[in-house]
C-alpha cells in the first residue's frame, strides 16, 4: 500500500488530471460544437479510440514524471525534501523500469490510434514527446530557457494531438484531408489554437516562477535557469511582459464574446482569468520568498484550471 502511495505521488496525479480535463472537455464539449450536422453521432463513435488516446498521453506525461525525479533527485532534496519519493520510497532501478514500461505502454498505444484514424503525427508527435522529456530531465531543464519552453510546447501538445486525432492537418502539409470533412475544421483548429496558446503561456509562466521559487538547489547544482543567470528583477520582468500578453489577449476574447452576446463567456475570462492575472503582477513584484514564489505558482495553476474548465460553456453558447 505505501508503495502504490509513493507511485500515485510519483506521477503527480493532480496533473495527470488536469491533462485529461483538458483532453476530455476538448473533446466532449467544443469539437461536439463544431460536429457536421450530418455526423451527429461521431462523438460517441469515436469515444473509445479517443480514451485509448488520452491513456496514451498519460503514460507518457507519467513517465515523464518519474525520469524528471530520477535526474533530480539532489535538487529535490533541497528544494522539496518533503516530496521526495525517488531512492526512498521507490529505488532508483524501479524508478527507471516504470519510467520505460509506461513510455513504451503510451508510444503503442499512440501507434494504435494514430494507425487505426490514419493520422501517425499522432504516433510520431507522441514518440517526440518521450524524447523530448528524457532530454528535458536529463540536460534542457538545467539550460537557459530551453526547458521551460520544451515543457510549455509539450502541455500545448495535449491540445493539438485531440486536433489531428479528429481529423485535422497541420496547415501548409497537403496530407488527412477529408473529402466529407466530419468537423468543421478552421473553426476547430482556431480553438485548438486558442487553448494550446493559452496553455503554453500559462505553463511558461508557471515554469519560470517555479525556477524562482527553486533557486537555492538549482544554483547548488549549476542549474542555468533565468534567475540564476539573468537575475531575480529580469525573471519578474519576464513573467510579467508575459502576463501582459495574456492579459490582451484575453481582454480581445472577451470583446469578441460581449459583441456575440455571449456574457458568460466574457464574465468568466473576466472574473476568472484577467482580473486574477492583473493581481498576480503586483503579487509578483512583491514576493521575495520561496514561499511568495509558491503562492503564485499554484494560482496559476488555478487561472489554467478555470481556462480549461471554460470549454464548458461551448455546450451552452448560443
Amino acid at each position: 500500500m505505501k508503495y502504490l502511495t509513493a507511485f500515485i505521488k510519483l506521477i503527480r496525479w493532480p496533473n495527470l488530471l488536469l491533462i485529461a480535463l483538458t483532453q476530455g472537455l476538448f473533446y466532449f464539449f467544443i469539437a461536439a460544437r463544431f460536429v457536421m450536422p450530418r455526423h451527429e453521432g461521431i462523438i460517441q463513435d469515436m469515444s473509445s479510440d479517443f480514451f485509448i488516446l488520452m491513456a496514451s498521453l498519460l503514460c507518457i506525461a507519467a513517465a515523464g514524471y518519474i525520469i524528471n525525479d530520477y535526474f533530480d533527485f539532489n535538487i529535490d532534496i533541497v528544494n522539496r525534501p518533503e516530496r521526495v519519493v525517488v531512492d526512498r520510497f521507490i529505488g532508483r532501478r524501479q524508478a527507471m523500469l516504470l519510467h520505460i514500461l509506461l513510455s513504451l505502454s503510451g508510444l503503442m498505444l499512440a501507434f494504435f490510434v494514430g494507425r487505426k484514424v490514419g493520422n501517425y503525427w499522432i504516433a510520431a508527435g507522441n514518440a517526440l514527446c518521450i524524447l523530448m522529456l528524457v532530454l528535458y530531465s536529463s540536460t534542457f531543464k538545467r539550460k537557459l530557457l530551453s526547458g521551460n519552453v520544451l515543457v510549455s510546447l509539450l502541455i500545448a501538445w495535449s491540445v493539438l494531438v485531440v486536433y489531428l486525432f479528429l481529423g485535422g492537418r497541420i496547415p501548409g502539409y497537403r496530407g488527412f484531408q477529408l473529402a466529407d470533412p466530419l468537423f468543421n475544421m478552421p473553426v476547430l483548429y482556431l480553438m485548438a489554437a486558442a487553448y494550446a496558446g493559452f496553455a503554453f503561456i500559462v505553463t511558461l509562466l508557471r515554469e519560470v516562477v517555479k525556477d524562482l521559487e527553486d533557486m537555492e538547489g538549482d544554483d547548488r547544482y549549476q542549474c542555468r535557469t533565468i534567475p540564476i543567470v539573468w537575475g531575480v528583477p529580469a525573471a519578474k520582468t519576464f513573467c510579467g511582459v508575459w502576463i501582459v500578453v495574456l492579459t490582451l489577449a484575453l481582454a480581445v476574447i472577451c470583446i469578441f464574446a460581449l459583441q456575440a452576446g455571449w456574457w458568460p463567456a466574457m464574465l468568466v475570462v473576466l472574473s476568472g482569468m484577467v482580473l486574477p492575472l492583473l493581481s498576480l503582477l503586483k503579487q509578483l513584484k512583491d514576493a521575495s520568498s520561496a514561499a511568495d514564489y509558491h503562492r503564485i505558482s499554484s494560482r496559476i495553476k488555478w487561472i489554467m484550471l478555470v481556462g480549461i474548465l471554460s470549454m464548458v460553456l461551448f455546450k451552452f453558447l448560443p
